[in-house]
Parts: C-alpha cells; structure tokens; sequence
C-alpha cells in the first residue's frame, strides 16, 4: 500500500498514534453520521474533499492478522490508516475499509458503485486520492543500502522508519550517499567525538573537554576543534530526531508560510530553539555554562545549516505537489465530461477533416458507426460546384442528415461551404445540419496499430475522417482509442509528472467506461479493456471466445474465458451488458446456435462447473451478480413501485437481508428502460444551420455556447464564431453556478451550455473576453 510522496499537513499538531491500533483490532469502532456541511466556494482543495452528507456507513476492521501483515509489509513508525486519514482529511474508519477493499484488489469502479457502504458514498476522485505514491518500500531501499555499506545503525534505522515524507527521507540519508561529500557530522563521529557529544547530553558534570584535545591531530588539535565537532554532531542528532522536525514543521504550518518564495519567520527559529534547549536537548543534569552554550550553539547551527533548508525543500515540494495535482485534477474532470457527453443515436453522420491543398476527407458513417463509404472532395479549388454536385449525391443516397466537421486547419471555410448549401436548400428534401468537433488526437489515431488494425484497407487521412465522425456518434467508444493526453484537455501537461498524469487519466477512462456499461457481444476490444477487472490479455480472451463460440447470452459464460478468475469475475461483472437485440444480431452474424443445453467449464486441475447458457434479463441491467438473489425475489417484483414510492427502502431492505445502498442499485436496475444509457441526460454536440463570424459580435450582446476546455485562469467557451471566448475565473462566481456545481474546484467543465455576455473583442489578436450570465440545464 502506498503513501505519498508530498509532506504532510499537521493540521492539529503533532500526529500522535493509538486509536488505529484500537481500529485495526476490531474494537471499539463507531460510526458517526456526518451533519451536513456547505462548504464555501474557494476552500482549499483538502476541505472539498472531505466526504459529507452521506448515510451513516458500514464500518470495517482490518484484521489482527491482517493489520500485522500491513505493518510487517510497510515497516514502518507510523500508522498507515492514520497518516492516510490525517493527509486526506477522509474519516479513519473510512481509511480503514478503503485499505481493507485495496489489499482485496478490488478496483476504484466496483468500490464506487458495489461499496458505497464501506467507503461513505466517496466518489471516485476522492478514493483515488486515498491511493497514494510508495514511501515504505524507498524506506527499505535505502536501508538496505545503508546496512550493505556499513553505515546502518539502531538509531538511524529507528529514524528513517519515521520518514513521513520523501524530502525526510532524502534529508536523512543524503550524507550516506555514495559520492557525497563527508557531512561534518560524519568527519566528527570519525574523529572519535561521539562519545563527548553523549556525555554532554547525560552526564555533562563528567564531561572534561580538554581532555579530548590532541595536538597534531586534524579536527582535534585545540579546544575550538573538539568543541564544533561536538556541536556538528548534537546539531546532526537534533536535524535529524522525529521530535524534533515534527515541531519545526508544525509550527511553520500553523502560520501559513507557504509562499513562492517560502520565506520563514524568525518566530519558527526562536520557538524551536527554545524548545530545544529548555526540553527536548536539556542536559539530564544540571551542567556548566559552558556546556550549555555548547548546546545552544549546536541547535543554532542544526537549525541554520540544516533543518532550515529541509524546511524550504519540504515547503517547496508542497507547493509543487499542489499546483501539480491541480494540473491533473483538472485534465481528469475535463477528460470525465468529454467522455460522458450524449451520444447522438439513429442517425447517418458524414465525419469531414477539412484541408485546402490535399481537399475535404469524407466519410458516411451508419447508425451503428459502420463505415459505408468515404471520398475526398476538393470544396476550396476552382469547380466547387461540381464538388458540391457529388457532396450532395452522397448525402441524398445515404439519407445523412448530420454532417461533422473537425476543427482543423480550413474548418471555418468548410463550414461555410456547407452553411451555403443548406441556406440554398441544395440537400431538399433532407434537413441537414453540422456541427464542429475537437479533432485533436485524430492523426495521430489515424497511424497508430490500433487504427491499422480496424480499418487496414483505409487511407491515413481517411481513417481520421472515420474518428471525427464516430467522436459525435459515441464519444466515450471512439475517444477511449486516444490517449488521453492528445485529446485536447487541460494545460500544462508537459510540466507533471507522466507517471501520475497516465495513472489519473487512466482511472478516469476506467471509471467511465465502467460505470456506461458496455455490451460484451458488440464492443471493441480497445473498450473492452477499460472495464474495470480487465485488462488487455482478457479483453482478448474475451473477443477470441466470442469468435469462436458466437455471442455470449449472459454474464455467467464470462466465466469460461480464458483468465478469468473468481476475482475478475467480480470486479467486470456488474459493468457488463448483454442487450437482448444486440444477442439476436450477434447470433445470426456469428451462425451460433440457438442455446438448448448448458455449457460445461472444465479447467485444469478443477471439477467441472455447469454453466447456464440461457438468458437472463438481470444482465442488461447494472444490478450486480452477487444480488441476484434479491433481485429475483417476487416479493420485490411485486411492491418495488409502492416500496419506493414511500420511501421504505431501509424497511424493504432490512426484510430482504440486504442494505440500502445495494437495494438502491437494484430497484434502478428494474425500473430503468431497457438499453438504458446514462449520458442520456447529458449535454450532445450543438448542430447548427448558419454560420456566424467574429465580426459579427458585439460588445454587450448575449449569447449560448458550450465549454470547450478548462484552464486554472478561466474557462473557454466555443460560441461559434471560429475562435473560443475566454470567461476569465474573476468572471465565475458562485451565484452564478447551480448548487451541484458550486462545491466543485473547476466550477465548469467541457461540454457544458452556458449563457455569456460579451465583454470585449480584439479581432486583429483574435480574442473574445465573456462574462459568466448562468449556466444552462
């Protein structure tokens, strides 16, 4: 399990242990239902976090074997399950069932959507920040190291495995490093000074530092020698004790020093030296003066010399982290609300990439995005009539009546190139219509093996005509084939780190995918492997069955594939569909026989397992395996309208030996229509009929448009002009935000309407200031 690589915040002091042990055990755990908390609009990010009026939840223990094998993996001082509670501001028994779910292996969705109980009903930004970035095995690393190269000893062991942060770790074992200068401690300690050091400390009455002196010696050859190596290694002791850094950097939290520049008052320094010297470094018996100047001297130089800049560092790596996670935050939500906009069902789409020299790439999609037919067609060169003769034959023989264009280089041409055929009424009887979409991401689409592989006959310029398209027709399906990174969201990607940036972003495509659903006999391969309890090798598995054996007529089948454990079972089962309509399809394509008899799973080494190969309506519904049992109770059937009606489910839930949250799930399930989607009630792309130009805006003038992307300055809104206006975060206030949104950091998302004034327009640098009026449901 894992912890972060950012310091903590102490945000009540020192961080003291006890009550975990007391959790871990089993014992003594109570749950408090949470009042309900506003919380304001511009709270620190921590705040926003914490999880709020939700139902009282199911409190779990780790148990005793367990806990000890968490403590013995980690190795550690602290406390998982406290430091986790602590930097997340996430309630401890919370803490507890969410490490308890993570060392099960279950996954973010299934936790999300199958645990509300045992996580409080988090939502999944919020548990993944509970799954932090590794310290304890760095830790091992780097005692190991220690112990290889001779240097480990008891009390460095002892203060490593305190090490609450990486810039701690780095701090403690930075003189150690191969290659690094002798730190002044060391060279002292080599000198033989220890021992002084330790008698000053315990019995300084018995300390005679004369005696130390060795003339001709480097280091002790006079009295001011002996004495500054004894302070190098006090200040060494006092820079690297766990008390001792845990003040310092509490009481540079309490003052909310953290600047650009991190500068820290001269109050931390006075604090912490006088704590120093009057407690923690107090000789245990009464010394000279001269003995106590040695101390005060050496808290002075450890503070100067080196707590000072693990301060700064530690300081610094906060900001960083802050401003990082942001940065990611920030591409999750924006890619969450590009995936989830409303797919556009029933319709023909012609997918267009415009260009000038080497023309328009055309391609006709079917309802079910198959591609029926693609051209290239030259609508900027001389002859654009007869261009314009073919475009519509196209579009009156496959009875297209959406057209989307990329946003490209000639997007703006193009689209009055259409916008002047539909006005003339060139493609009558047919209404048509365009809309413009973000193409980012599709050339490089367009080359890749995943590309190659669906469409290998196609052209490069082609196949991104076939994206642009099929990116209205099912977002989510189309996108999930890019990385995340080259579709056109966020800012400063190039500034974090890779490594957490893909992590975010691939949970968040997971989280999606899961929680739409995909139907295991008509999805591609590329989806399939973002369902949380797959991966690539099962999603192949999966396709390879399915060639193979024809469509899957229910969930229980997914059994036989190859890879598929009980604990993959469990974790993909309840995100996976099989549509009664798309079975029948599947079947008659794949020549499958109608199933009469039971299929039989043999495995090796196992019994055989029967297998039903009959339908089940439950499957096309989001209601997991583990409750069909309630699902199918008659009784259920029966009152689930009047039960919900009145509000009963605590009632009905406790008569059908199950909790609300699982209750909840089920009675959705039941009364949703068949093929049920939940972007249904999302925004879908704006088709329009007209095209209107910068020029044509004025100052003051209200108009609709739609988020496009989302930066920590502001909001760019796509008004249909060409260029996108720019709704500076000054602009985005709370009375201006529904409720649902007003808890949020980012506040607006891509893809949704809003209404704006304009506030100014500079068309020579091409760019347009918008006001925030409100946000449109």
């Amino acid at each position: 399990l894992l912890i972060q690589e950012q310091s903590f915040t102490v945000a009540d002091g020192p961080l003291s242990g006890g009550w975990v042990d007391e959790a871990l055990s089993g014992t003594g755990m109570a749950v408090k239902k949470e009042e309900n908390e506003d919380f304001t609009f511009d709270e620190s990010y921590v705040k926003r976090q914490k999880t709020s009026g939700a139902p009282d939840g199911q409190p779990s223990a780790l148990s005793s074997p367990a806990a000890r094998a968490l403590r013995n993996e980690l190795n550690m001082n602290w406390d998982l399950i406290e430091l986790l509670s602590t930097m997340t501001v996430v309630e401890r028994w919370v803490c507890v069932n969410i490490v308890k779910l993570l060392r099960e292996e279950n996954t973010v969705p299934f936790m999300v959507r199958y645990r509300k109980d045992m996580i409080n009903h988090m939502d999944a930004d919020a548990v993944r920040d509970v799954q932090l970035v590794h310290l304890s095995k760095k830790t091992q690393s780097v005692i190991q190291t220690l112990r290889k190269d001779g240097f480990l000893n008891a009390e460095l062991e002892n203060n490593l495995q305190s090490c609450r942060s990486l810039d701690e770790l780095d701090h403690m074992y930075s003189p150690y490093k191969k290659g690094s200068k002798l730190s002044k401690a060391r060279r002292a300690r080599d000198l033989g000074l220890e021992e002084a050091a330790v008698i000053l400390l315990n019995r300084p009455n018995d300390l005679v530092i004369q005696s130390w002196v060795k003339p001709g010696s480097e280091g002790l050859s006079s009295l001011e020698e002996v004495t500054t190596g004894v302070k190098h290694i006090l200040a060494d002791m006092i820079a690297k004790d766990p008390e001792s850094l845990t003040l310092a950097i509490y009481r540079g939290e309490s003052l909310k020093i953290l600047t650009v520049k991190v500068n820290i008052p001269d109050s931390v320094k006075s604090d912490f030296t006088r704590w120093c010297i009057n407690c923690r470094w107090r000789p245990k018996m009464l010394g000279r003066p001269s003995d106590t100047k040695i101390i005060g001297d050496a808290v002075e130089d450890a503070y100067k010399r080196l707590i000072l800049p693990l301060l700064t560092r530690s300081y610094r790596t906060k900001l960083s982290a802050t401003a990082e996670k942001e940065s990611i935050d920030m591409f999750v939500r924006n890619l969450r609300q590009r995936l989830l906009v409303s797919p556009i069902r029933g319709s023909v789409i012609m997918g267009v990439d415009p260009g000038f020299t080497h023309g328009c790439k055309i391609a006709v999609l079917s309802p079910t995005s198959h591609i029926l037919h693609t051209d290239v067609l030259y609508l900027h060169r001389p002859g654009q009539r007869t261009e314009a003769d073919r475009l519509r034959h196209l579009v009156l023989k496959y009875s297209c009546n959406k057209v989307v264009i990329g946003n490209g280089t000639a997007c703006r041409e193009t689209e009055a190139f259409f916008a002047d055929l539909i006005s003339r009424g060139l493609f009558q009887p047919l209404d048509v219509s365009y809309c413009i979409t973000n193409e980012a991401g599709s050339s490089i689409y367009s080359v890749s093996p995943e590309a190659v592989k669906e469409m290998p006959e196609l052209d490069p310029n082609l196949r991104s005509a076939v994206s642009i398209g099929r990116r209205v027709q099912d977002p989510l399906a189309e996108l999930v084939k890019i990385d995340p990174k080259h579709i056109g969201i966020g800012t400063y990607q190039h500034d974090v780190q890779p490594g957490a940036l893909k992590a975010a972003l691939d949970g968040v495509v997971q989280e999606c995918v899961s929680f739409v659903g995909v139907d295991i006999n008509i999805c591609s391969e590329t989806l399939m492997r973002h369902v949380s309890g797959l991966n690539a090798g099962r999603a192949r598995s999966i396709v390879e069955w399915r060639e193979k054996n024809g469509p899957f007529f229910n969930r229980e089948q997914l059994r036989l594939v190859k890879g598929m454990g009980p604990k993959s079972f469990q974790q993909c089962a309840g995100f996976i569909r099989i549509n009664p309509h798309n079975l029948h399809r599947s079947s008659v394509s794949c020549d499958s026989a109608a199933p009469e008899k039971p299929a039989v799973k043999k495995s090796k080494g196992k019994a055989a397992t029967n297998i039903p190969s009959t339908p089940n309506p439950l499957d096309q519904t989001s209601i997991h395996p583990e409750s069909y049992h309630v699902a199918e109770n008659e009784g259920l059937r029966r009152c689930v309208e009047t039960q919900v009606q009145a509000s009963c489910l605590e009632h009905l839930a406790r008569t059908l030996d199950t909790i609300p949250e699982t209750l909840q799930l089920i009675v959705e399930g039941l009364t949703q229509p068949p093929g049920f989607d939940i972007r249904q009630g999302f925004e879908q792309a704006d088709f329009k009929r007209g095209v209107v130009s910068m020029r044509d805006l004025q100052v003051g003038a209200v108009l609709t448009g739609r988020v496009e992307n989302t930066a920590l300055f502001g909001a760019f809104v796509d008004i249909g002009v060409g260029k996108s206006g720019l709704i500076h975060k000054s602009n985005i206030t709370a009375d201006r935000l529904p409720p649902s949104k007003r808890g949020r950091s980012l506040f607006l998302g891509p893809g949704e309407r809003v209404e704006v004034r304009v506030l100014n327009v500079d068309p020579q640098r091409g760019r347009i200031g918008l006001d925030l009026l409100r946000v449109l449901q």
